[in-house]
């Protein structure tokens, strides 16, 4: 499992369209990495369609944002055209990926125990270094005042670290 300092391993994922991407390519950007379980689930759509609506946010900051899920490519094409998402999403059908960043294991879902995707984000400086980890992620959480949204709390981080360089 891949924690905050670790320098990231390279690897090859096929996007929507069958192309493979790896993070090497990224180099000299902050990565938003994030894992999430299936496409087109409530919580999931809901994360997807936040990174989205925050694109041209994160791109201002140097930030690439990549989502990989088990889904097949051609599940991942017909959520991207479905909901226009922007963001670019990879299909890490073996597991080895979400296996080794420790976004596969055992989870409870209604008291049941079963394997599946733990859903966990990484911020990766442009350096290749995680900076930021958030796992057992809530895309979004009900405050007194609001609902703050996941994909908000990353890039507002990322604010911060921008700001210091």
């Amino acid at each position: 499992m891949l924690e905050e300092g670790t320098n990231i391993k390279d690897f090859k994922l096929p996007d929507f369209m069958g192309k493979l991407h790896t993070l090497g390519e990224f180099s000299g950007k902050w990565i938003v990495l994030y894992f999430y379980p299936k496409d087109n689930t409530s919580g999931c759509t809901k994360e997807a369609q936040d990174f989205t609506e925050l694109i041209d946010n994160f791109d201002r900051l140097g930030a690439v944002v990549i989502g990989i899920s088990p889904d097949s490519v051609e599940s991942h094409r017909g959520f991207v055209e479905k909901h226009g998402l922007k963001v670019l999403l990879l299909s890490d059908a073996s597991k080895e990926v979400l296996t080794e960043y420790g976004a596969w294991g055992k989870k409870k879902v209604c008291g049941k125990e079963s394997w599946g995707v733990i859903r966990s984000t990484f911020l990766i400086s442009p350096e290749g270094k995680i900076v930021k980890v958030w796992r057992n992620v809530r895309v979004r959480s009900k405050r007194k005042d609001r609902e703050v949204k996941h994909a908000e709390v990353v890039m507002e981080f990322l604010k911060g670290l921008v700001g210091r360089q």
